[in-house]
């Protein structure tokens, strides 16, 4: 592979599936890291979860695997787990989420790894860890959501606990692995050996409560669903407009001055229920009536644009395809074009090692043939534990 990239020193072999794994490796993949990314002979599940399809492959895989070299290998036979092991020996980076206890039943645990490649950094996302009450149990990111919390404070104010409307607890664990094994490999230049790199969904979960459990820490009062409005801090809710809705984040005195001056109640701030945040809390429904009637007068739009620029944090509440269009978007480099293939940037931007989009999601079993070459191996010798591995193979022999 070419070098490319900040992370361009490193090889990663992505054994994970579906979404915290995967993430995690494509995070790696885009800032220049050599990801293989294997799959077992069914291929991961998320290339069938779909409509929309590119290719018979679904969009959920493709949004999660770019920049890697696709092989699928049969792991549970022993001649495939020659062929892991081989991969493994120029290695930087293992991930993995096999169900706790597979590898270590095939004979190529954390311990066995470790002992033979003691430089190895290997990663396991799971859903609630190996051990404990909940130890080696699954978990998919809504029903973490469930039994962490979050959907306990998400949702109308009132009404029934709802799930967030993205992967957050998936994504947040594929980010938290990254962060793992950079830290680990940063460790490792001074140690010079690998370890053992765990994120669980659950401990994901149970970290994106703030500010709810500091609040339960501290007033031992149990939160609920309060809608969009933030149980800290006001205004910081959507509000009605005379068109649209637009949400308003006001973080401080400043700003609330700013925006009672900008729609014309510049008498506000001095009203004692809004003095100060913790006043505007306690008298929120009141101010929002206030501001309500006040922002009538405007189109959400036009507001948005005359606010953020005055200073006061806000957006228009958006469709998935106004956020696409939105030039600021493209000046960002947000959206990726790789032949048919569309995707999401980075959101890390480095100033001279910038992310780059060199390969699109792989086809499954795409690159086979080319990794067994790269590790001298007989292709035909391996062939049964390779599977859609193209028949016509070059490689080199051992």
């Amino acid at each position: 592979m070419p070098d490319f990239g900040s992370l361009a020193h490193l090889k990663v072999i992505d054994a994970s599936r579906v979404l915290g794994g995967p993430y995690a490796g494509q995070v790696l993949a885009d800032h220049g890291a050599d990801v293989i990314k294997l799959e077992p002979p069914a291929g991961d599940e998320t290339r069938g979860w779909g409509p929309p399809f590119l290719d018979g492959t679904a969009s959920y895989f493709l949004g999660l695997n770019r920049n890697k070299r696709g092989m699928a290998l049969d792991m549970a036979q022993p001649a495939g787990r020659e062929v892991l092991l081989a991969l493994l020996e120029t290695a930087d980076v293992f991930i993995e989420n096999f169900k706790t206890g597979t590898l270590e039943r095939w004979g190529i645990g954390y311990d066995e790894l470790s002992t033979r490649f003691p430089r190895l950094i290997h990663c396991r996302v799971s859903g609630f860890g190996a051990d404990g009450p909940l130890g080696g149990l699954p978990g998919y990111d809504a029903a973490i959501q469930a039994a962490c919390g979050i959907m306990s404070v998400n949702g109308e104010s009132g009404g029934q606990p709802l799930r967030v409307g993205l992967p957050v607890v998936d994504m947040v664990t594929g980010l938290n692995a990254v962060i793992g094994i950079l830290m680990a490999v940063t460790e490792r230049a001074i140690s010079g050996k690998g370890q053992f790199v765990e994120t669980t969904l659950y401990d994901c979960g149970v970290s994106l409560l703030h500010p709810h459990l500091p609040n339960y820490y501290l007033s031992g009062k149990v939160a609920g669903p309060t809608g969009n409005a933030h149980p800290n801090i006001c205004p910081y809710d959507t509000f009605a407009t005379g068109t649209d809705p637009i949400f308003l984040a006001v973080g401080n005195n400043r700003q609330f001055a700013t925006l009672c001056a900008e729609i014309g109640r510049p008498d506000l701030p001095q009203d004692p229920r809004f003095v100060s945040n913790g006043e505007r809390n306690i008298h929120r429904d009141a101010l929002k009536g206030e501001l309500e009637s006040a922002l009538s007068a405007f189109t959400c739009t036009e507001l948005a644009d005359r606010l953020i620029h005055a200073g006061v944090p806000c957006g228009a509440v958006r469709s998935i395809d106004q956020v696409v269009a939105d030039p600021h978007t493209t000046h960002r480099e947000m959206v990726v074009d790789i032949g048919a293939y569309r995707g999401t940037g980075s959101p890390i931007k480095l100033s001279r090692t910038p992310a780059t989009y060199r390969l699109a999601p792989p086809q499954f079993a795409q690159h086979s043939a080319e990794i067994i070459g790269d590790l001298a191996l007989d292709g035909e010798t391996y062939r049964a534990v390779l599977p859609g591995m193209a028949p016509a193979v070059d490689v080199k022999t051992a």
